[in-house]
């Protein structure tokens, strides 16, 4: 994390035109969400190193579905940034998030049946 943090911050002195654009700057808001997400699962590590659950488990398997659709959102963008409209490709795959979120809430309250 700490090498990408640093190439990516390197390459967008040398290339300060990037940041103007607006993929990029979604792009970037992704990128920190992933950074706070690395610093959520290092408190939550060492709270569960002490003996302190504050998590269900599944809240935990919720959590741990983030990553993949952030990651996910930020290879569209820079794959996709020139071709259709980023925009509502960004819109769906918040969708998805949600209607994933919706299935699994959807698949427990069935299990527990």
């Amino acid at each position: 994390m700490i090498l990408a943090l640093f190439f990516g911050i390197w390459l967008l002195t040398m290339r300060t035109f990037f940041i103007a654009d607006a993929w990029m700057q979604v792009k970037l808001a992704f990128v920190i969400l992933l950074v706070f997400y690395h610093f959520k699962c290092n408190q939550i590590f060492k709270e569960l190193q002490n003996d302190v659950v504050k998590h269900s488990s599944n809240f935990m398997r919720l959590f741990n579905e983030a990553p993949t659709i952030i990651l996910f959102s930020v290879v569209f963008l820079v794959i996709l940034k020139d071709g259709v409209n980023w925009i509502y490709g960004t819109v769906g795959i918040i969708i998805f998030a949600i209607l994933l979120m919706m299935g699994y809430k959807i698949y427990k309250r069935l299990r527990e049946k």
